[in-house]
């Protein structure tokens, strides 16, 4: 941190309002910069050039616990920060013991102000629950947004359409702010509408989605679902709005971690794999199947499948060929070499994160 703060110092002396900002939080913005940078050199294309934020956008820093700095008084609802003399008045989240170790402060579009603490911690808390079924197997799409099918049956997730719901107030805000005069109050008031709104649509989505997949983790021991190439299917111009309002990359990331939270095995079954084109049954493999052919009859067995619910079947099947499971009379092995065998996750957490609100 030395050479930082010798920077800082120089800056400091150009641009006196960088005073005003704790010399941690300065640092730790310079290493997020050189790191975008080393990033972009390494990969430019996944990457891209690194950009000055917008002073509208999402806005966050972090700072780092030195000689206690960083406080939460839980009784009186305050956080301490450094460079700041009074204590801010919090809504907290939930409770944590433990030593601080950083702190996040973001304020979001609509004007809201979130803390992130990342605490260390012997004592982990995950409690665990012994599961109901040995494992599921998941199939994502946009009509149903899951298909589940476990030790009890085959189950429909019906796809929640936040963003379809919310569209006409969207709009009607959006029209709103475009007759606004640029620079004007007016035009501040209705962008941080349309901001709330959106915001509200999003933990929409991220509530939906953090419920299910804990209930899925809890249920489940074995859970497997489809490597989704999620970048690729938004090129779709008439699909790119529901696969975004979907979520099915947050979902999928929802899944991962919290499985290795609770001791669960997370399989990811490979992105060729034919889940919808094997017939569960009889092991058929229809190749000439076209998404747009929602049902079909394996013309071995005479079976009548609803694809979405085949697929589901045949990754369920997947999970039971694990050792500790007796392994499936029919095998489903597609035509190239499986790459999706995972390693057993460990529920080993480094830290334990808290989030507050503040304003």
């Amino acid at each position: 941190m030395s050479k930082w703060r010798w920077y800082f110092t120089l800056y400091k002396e150009e641009y006196p309002f960088l005073k005003e900002v704790d010399s941690l939080a300065l640092a730790n913005a310079q290493i997020n910069l050189e790191k975008a940078f080393k990033n972009f050199f390494k990969n430019p294309q996944h990457y891209g050039f690194p950009k000055f934020k917008k002073k509208k956008d999402k806005q966050a820093y972090t700072t780092n616990n030195v000689n206690n700095n960083i406080k939460i008084d839980f009784e009186k609802g305050l956080l301490y920060l450094p460079k700041i003399n009074n204590g801010i008045k919090i809504e907290t989240h939930r409770k944590f013991n433990g030593k601080i170790k950083s702190a996040t402060i973001t304020k979001t579009k609509s004007g809201n102000y979130y803390v992130s603490i990342l605490a260390e911690t012997d004592d982990i808390k995950n409690k665990t629950n012994q599961p109901k079924n040995k494992c599921c197997g998941i199939d994502l799409g946009l009509k149903e947004f899951a298909v589940i099918t476990d030790d009890t049956g085959t189950y429909k997730i019906e796809h929640p359409k936040h963003l379809l719901k919310a569209e006409r107030k969207l709009k009607r805000l959006q029209r709103a702010l475009d007759r606004k005069q640029k620079g004007s109050k007016n035009r501040e008031k209705a962008r941080i509408k349309l901001a709330k709104q959106h915001e509200y649509v999003a933990n929409l989505r991220d509530d939906f989605l953090h419920k299910l997949s804990k209930a899925i983790v809890d249920d489940n021991q074995v859970i497997v679902v489809e490597d989704l190439n999620v970048k690729g299917m938004q090129q779709n111009p008439y699909l790119s709005k529901s696969i975004s309002d979907s979520g099915f990359g947050k979902f999928l990331r929802y899944l991962e971690y919290k499985a290795k939270w609770y001791g669960r095995d997370f399989i990811v079954a490979d992105r060729f794999y034919p889940s919808s084109k094997l017939c569960n049954v009889c092991g058929y493999k229809h190749k000439e199947l076209k998404l747009s052919d929602r049902y079909w009859s394996c013309p071995e067995c005479g079976t009548y499948h609803d694809r979405d619910i085949n697929a589901s079947i045949n990754l369920y099947k997947v999970g039971l060929e694990r050792p500790e499971f007796k392994p499936v009379e029919h095998a489903l092995v597609d035509d190239r070499t499986q790459q999706w065998v995972p390693k057993k996750p460990s529920c080993v957490e480094a830290g334990s994160h808290a989030f507050y609100k503040a304003w």
